[in-house]
């Protein structure tokens, strides 16, 4: 049922409202949650709740994201009392009862629409044989993702609940194997009397590289993820161009081995920025040196001392696109392809 005229103008008359208390809002909505509802610890990511990250990235979660944590439909009905919840504690009076109505009415608008959507990419992962979590090693054929997508891991903690992370997968599609690279998360650097610490630092990332071992088994979401390299559109002669930052290399060097795989004369400009060391740098090169069609940009803002340009790093600075040759950018064609990780690391200057 749609909203009416009053409730979508008294909706209006709270956004700023909700604007300026956002981060307080969205601390109260998880805190209040988590206290009745433990079990919704096994879905979302108890560190980033820790060091504020969580809130920001409520409104980002969508269908992709909810159907890769395994989110049901019932999980709406608690998230719902609770977001409604949070803006009348943090609100107060501006929160009357004609805005309570309003919101929720809102808020069932678009999560019907999330649920119907989610329920048909669950109804497409079983046809697959996937239903919610999948051993790994399970011996079975792998479904093909599409290159830029993710996969959620599942880890149970000593505490007793389970904590779910989403990682890239860093490779091109493959029948036996999905390939996810891992950073290790050292957390906020504080510094204390007597030297550094580190403040929450990331619980699953240092379990999976210093606590798993070849052979252990992991529980595995279906691939998903709304951003991906699409072989069908384009084609051979439809430049490419990949820009990230940091962690974000990971989905760019599936869509490149895909693209080098499947349409090995097609243009690709690959533009990364790191401090130091870029994963698959050595590969990226290597790619680079046996395929003319594809140029590399990389830059370092953390150089070591024996670092060689040209060698190790293009450029000393932060990604920069100003400092791209402008046939690397492909900015005069029309048709070109553009795909961005990580954009919140870049620095883009225009002239």
């Amino acid at each position: 049922m749609a909203l009416s005229y009053k409730q979508t103008q008294i909706i209006r008359s709270t956004i700023p409202a909700l604007r300026d208390h956002g981060e307080r809002i969205t601390t109260t909505f998880y805190r209040n949650m988590l206290q009745a509802h433990p079990e919704l610890h096994n879905i979302f990511n108890d560190v980033n709740i820790a060091n504020a990250r969580q809130p920001r990235a409520l409104t980002a979660r969508m269908c992709h994201k909810h159907c890769s944590l395994g989110i049901k439909p019932e999980h709406y009905q608690i998230v719902g009392k609770y977001l409604i919840d949070a803006f009348g504690e943090v609100l107060g009076p501006v929160m009357t009862a004609e805005a309570r109505v309003a919101w929720d009415k809102a808020y069932w608008v678009l999560a019907r629409m999330l649920i119907g959507r989610e329920e048909q990419m669950y109804r497409g992962f079983e046809s697959e044989g996937w239903k919610g979590w999948r051993k790994f090693w399970d011996g079975k054929r792998l479904p093909e993702f599409l290159p830029g997508q993710y996969i959620s891991i599942k880890l149970e903690m000593d505490s007793g609940y389970v904590q779910l992370r989403q990682f890239a997968l860093s490779d091109s599609p493959k029948p036996d194997h999905y390939r996810i690279t891992v950073k290790r998360d050292r957390g906020m650097q504080v510094k204390k009397a007597g030297g550094v610490t580190n403040v929450s630092p990331g619980v699953v990332s240092n379990i999976m590289l210093d606590d798993l071992q070849r052979g252990d088994e992991v529980e595995v979401s279906h691939p998903a993820g709304e951003i991906f390299l699409d072989r069908l559109s384009g084609g051979q002669h439809v430049p490419i161009v990949l820009i990230s930052a940091g962690v974000g290399v990971a989905p760019m060097i599936s869509i490149l081995n895909s693209v080098i795989e499947h349409q090995p004369s097609r243009p690709v400009s690959f533009i990364h920025g790191s401090q130091r060391d870029m994963p698959f740098e050595d590969h990226v090169r290597r790619v680079r040196q046996a395929a003319p069609n594809v140029s590399v940009n990389i830059f370092k803002s953390r150089l070591a001392e024996a670092d060689l340009i040209g060698v190790d790093f293009d450029y000393d600075a932060r990604v920069d696109l100003a400092a791209v040759k402008p046939e690397d950018l492909y900015l005069n064609n029309g048709s070109a392809e553009y795909y961005i990780a990580d954009p919140s690391k870049l620095q883009v200057k225009t002239q």
